[in-house]
């Protein structure tokens, strides 16, 4: 990271504009100062962590740019989420000309560069990478989209009328379904698998509530889909199971490397090789901590992990003992993890 922007990493953005989407989602457009402007540019589909205190509490939460990279200004949106701390915050209180601290953009939910078609599933506040992702491939590319967008209601569907315009401008690239559970009930695997027939060679973009995600996900595999063409964003990350929590009882002590140091740290079952990274007083890497970004990636070298979501590493990085150290659990009486 550069010297100008501040602690760890993060830099003051200021707010240039607050959209009021619906009653309970706004969108931020931030103003980047032009001394770091070049670690600020990112790809479709990327998010960032911000940095604010509420209450006294030094709190980090990740936001997709729900802007396009071809767009002037960087835009993010946020969904108030129930007993969601930080998200109820600024939906109360962001302000045009207020500061809030940024670390730069990251994450793999990205184009891949093909000229295949997309499809992309979002439930609710979910569209914000994928609003992202097809704006993008709009005008960089001749490529044909298809978009399922899931929403309990009808009042609830940010960029309604954004979609409705890009639909209209692109009618012969661009489809989009919306889907209200008001009127149709949750979205099954027949809806699912309705809306991507003769989706031949295709890439698949999915982002929402985890249900709403697994749904989806296990009817495009299920139709016989390659996995690599399956890309998932999340924005949440389930409890941990109990029969798993248990398995990481027999752990007795976690080996970490982080800068060339070594320290070994007690283990305490449940916990995360990054929680247990924290709790030894390291300030081990990490941004989305839903297993999305891989920013927080180290090496097992000895013992081994079961990591409870990945959807950054790829099978070969895997192989190689590369985890996503916010979603592993040790699960040998000793680890020794490497960050590198």
């Amino acid at each position: 990271m550069a010297e100008n922007n501040g602690a760890e990493g993060f830099a003051p953005l200021r707010i240039k504009r607050v959209v009021r989407e619906t009653s309970d989602a706004i969108s931020l457009v931030l103003d980047v100062p032009e001394h770091c402007s070049s670690q600020y540019r990112y790809q479709a589909g990327q998010f960032m962590t911000l940095r604010v205190t509420v209450d006294g509490q030094d709190l980090r939460r990740c936001y997709s740019m729900s802007s396009a990279p071809v767009e002037d200004d960087m835009q993010i949106t946020i969904k108030r989420d129930p007993g969601g701390l930080v998200s109820n915050w600024l939906n109360d209180t962001a302000s045009e000309g207020v500061e809030i601290h940024a670390a730069p953009p990251e994450g793999r939910f990205c184009l891949r560069d093909t000229a295949d078609e997309i499809v992309a599933f979002a439930g609710g506040s979910g569209i914000t990478p994928i609003m992202s992702l097809v704006r993008t491939a709009l005008v960089n590319s001749s490529r044909r989209i298809r978009l399922f967008y899931a929403n309990r209601s009808r009042d609830s569907v940010i960029f309604a009328d954004a979609l409705a315009r890009l639909a209209n401008d692109h009618a012969e690239r661009l489809v989009v379904a919306h889907h209200i559970d008001d009127d149709s009930g949750v979205v099954t695997p027949s809806a699912v698998e309705s809306f991507i027939a003769n989706a031949d060679a295709a890439d698949f973009y999915i982002c929402g509530p985890g249900p709403f995600m697994d749904t989806v996900e296990a009817a495009v595999l299920g139709s016989g889909v390659p996995r690599e063409r399956v890309h998932l964003e999340r924005f949440s990350v389930e409890p941990v199971p109990v029969d798993v929590a248990d398995s990481s009882g027999q752990t007795e002590e976690v080996v970490i490397e982080l800068d060339r140091k070594k320290t070994t740290a007690g283990y305490r079952a449940g916990n995360t090789l990054l929680q247990t990274a924290r709790i030894a007083g390291l300030r081990a890497p990490s941004s989305c901590e839903t297993g999305s970004c891989g920013t927080c990636m180290a090496r097992v070298v000895s013992g081994s992990a079961r990591m409870l979501n990945n959807d950054a590493l790829d099978d070969d990085e895997v192989a190689e003992g590369w985890v996503l150290t916010c979603q592993s659990l040790p699960t040998s009486q000793k680890v020794h993890v490497v960050y590198e």
